[in-house]
């Protein structure tokens, strides 16, 4: 994978010939990490409860979400069984997962309103604590994802 097909630049829109290609080259260290995160939250080895095609059905949704339909359409490609919840307005009721994305959904648009009952209510429906720091990595990675690619745009004047 070269520099220009990580994820960050290639949904930002940048190619090797882009004004700004300079400037990634020279942070190619930081794109290369940002790409390593994006794998280690997505594709990991130790997926605990939440297998990778949940987890990109979850970034898409929170892509969806940040209004970002290029990002949304990447990860909704490997969503697989759970497709559907990459639509904001699907509850996760007919999988047995609206306490999973009513959490996600918060913390991802609403995270200073994330109290102790949030964490609380996951833990209630059973999933374990290893499971909730994993899908807290996953949504802090996808704020952090959506602004970057946001910023790379907006330095290019292109539209998501």
């Amino acid at each position: 994978m070269t520099l220009f097909e990580t994820t960050m630049l290639s949904k930002a829109g940048m190619s090797e010939t882009d004004e700004f290609a300079k400037a990634a080259l020279a942070r190619a260290n930081i794109f290369g990490m940002t790409q390593d995160a994006e794998d280690a939250v997505l594709r990991p080895k130790e997926s605990g409860a939440f297998g990778h095609d949940l987890r990109a059905a979850l970034a898409a949704r929170i892509a969806h979400q940040a209004e970002d339909e290029t990002l949304a359409d990447h990860y909704f490609m490997d969503a697989g069984q759970y497709a559907v919840l990459a639509n904001p307005n699907q509850s996760g009721e007919a999988q047995g997962l609206n306490t999973l994305l009513s959490f996600v959904d918060k913390v991802a648009n609403q995270t200073r309103d994330t109290a102790t009952e949030d964490v609380s209510s996951l833990q209630n429906a059973g999933v374990s604590d290893a499971d909730i720091v994993r899908l807290c990595e996953l949504v802090a990675f996808m704020a952090f994802q959506v602004r970057v690619i946001a910023g790379l745009r907006l330095m290019q004047n292109i539209a998501a």
